[in-house]
């Protein structure tokens, strides 16, 4: 919370000065012990911390969103969810949303700034890309971007991909998600004057190398504006995607 949004809240004598004060020593972070949190990150960073649910237990979890929600002032953005971690969460919080395809919990108290102008098109190669599509969307449009989904149109049949041209020129910045050899960010790259965000995923037979193919082509790909960032990472993907739509808001 902000100090201008603390001394409305004193003077409209809904919180106390002795509540305003302990808010105050607590604004730059909290340390539950286990994990310390940044209630600055949105003021310096333009997003709030987001919790990586994998590796933490669910009480840590649940600490970690109890704390963000009443300390803090922002939505929630939670990656890496499992079902049982989201059962918990929306036992706390019946309005929590979870999307089981993203693995992404988002719990919402106030309205969604825009981010920028443009329009962020995310597109995979195939079906199976769609759990790391489904988590850049959803990190996108919770960082108020307007973001469009463009599935299954992989260099396999590249004519799927050339039907939506239109659609592809119209984007602000292009999320390109691919398994296999990772073709399809070099080919969007070559079409485009627009930043190109390439994805390896995980998906492929044994000699991706669980995506270690896909990130190794995407890497060396000759075409112009293609930048890459690690396998399966729709979240990074999505945050470098709004920093980039969002420049000239």
């Amino acid at each position: 919370m902000d100090v201008r949004k603390l001394l409305e809240e004193v003077k409209a004598g809904n919180i106390t000065l002795d509540e305003a004060e302990r808010r105050l020593k607590t604004k730059p972070f909290d340390d539950l012990g286990y994990a310390v949190i940044d209630h600055h990150r949105k003021i310096r960073n333009g997003c709030p911390e987001v919790i990586y649910c994998a590796g933490k237990s669910i009480q840590q979890i649940e600490g970690i969103m109890r704390n963000l929600l009443e300390t803090g002032d922002s939505n929630v953005l939670a990656t890496r969810a499992s079902e049982a971690v989201a059962e918990a969460v929306r036992n706390l919080y019946p309005d929590a949303e979870w999307n089981p395809a993203a693995r992404t919990i988002v719990v919402r108290r106030k309205a969604v700034e825009k981010n920028g102008t443009g329009k962020i098109l995310i597109i995979t190669a195939g079906t199976s890309d769609l759990p790391v599509a489904e988590e850049a969307f959803v990190t996108a449009e919770f960082l108020g971007n307007d973001v469009e989904l463009l599935c299954d149109v992989g260099v396999a049949g590249i004519h799927r991909l050339l039907a939506k041209l239109d659609s592809v020129a119209s984007a602000n910045v292009i999320i390109v998600i691919a398994g296999m050899e990772g073709a399809l960010a070099s080919v969007v790259g070559g079409l485009v004057d627009k930043p190109v965000i390439a994805v390896p995923t995980s998906v492929g037979y044994g000699a991706s190398f669980g995506g270690v193919a896909a990130l190794l082509a995407m890497l060396n790909s000759c075409a112009n504006g293609v930048a890459t960032v690690n396998i399966d990472n729709g979240f990074g993907a999505a945050y470098i995607a709004s920093s980039i739509n969002g420049i000239n808001r």
